[in-house]
């Protein structure tokens, strides 16, 4: 069963699109059932409800414009990855913005001697292990769909797999966040060491 969600009104779904294509521009918002419908449900069994909008988010200034927006006309957003969760984490359920980050899929650092990656939101699971193993080191999280999931939805729900009876789950290989708020704030947490989360 679905959350109750309160929708946004016709008329702020109406601003907040144009707003959205105004500032971001037509490639990276998608309206229309066509287009937004693949980013309704998830890999659960439940029925999600159509997006009005679909942002795909290419860099950090689209995903806080696009939360700043939303914020703005009152209109509620879901992020989404790969969508490849089975618990409905990734579901639309009260129309508005899926904010898709799927493009956001760059290993940004392998720092190996303090044994840090810094990645984006869509980096694929499997790529982050193919790019860790490149370089002599093992990251252990390994959800069922890890040649598909993303590492954003991977902490957004806690992923774990079969080795974590062993190791343990995402978030203990988590020591920090670059994130953005409804409004458009990033705010950073955490820390590059152990010591200091």
């Amino acid at each position: 069963m679905l959350p109750s969600v309160r929708q946004a009104s016709a008329r702020s779904i109406e601003q907040v699109k144009i707003a959205l294509d105004q500032t971001l521009g037509a490639s990276k918002v998608l309206t229309g059932e066509a287009a937004c419908s693949p980013y309704t449900n998830d890999d659960s069994q439940l029925e999600g409800v159509l997006p009005d909008v679909v942002v795909i988010a290419e860099n950090t200034a689209d995903v806080a414009i696009t939360l700043a927006l939303a914020d703005r006309y009152d209109v509620p957003v879901t992020p989404r990855a790969a969508g490849s969760g089975r618990t409905g984490g990734a579901m639309c359920v009260a129309g508005g913005i899926v904010l898709a980050t799927h493009a956001l899929a760059q290993i940004k650092e392998i720092d190996r001697e303090n044994l840090i990656a810094v990645v984006q939101p869509g980096v694929v699971t499997g790529q982050l292990h193919a790019a860790c193993e490149a370089e002599g080191l093992f990251y252990p999280p390994d959800p069922n769909s890890y040649d598909m999931c993303m590492i954003g939805g991977n902490v957004a729900e806690n992923a774990g797999g079969p080795r974590a009876f062993k190791y343990g789950v995402t978030r203990e290989y988590v020591l920090g966040l670059q994130v953005t708020m409804m409004g458009g704030q990033t705010l950073r947490t955490g820390r590059r060491t152990t010591k200091g989360v």
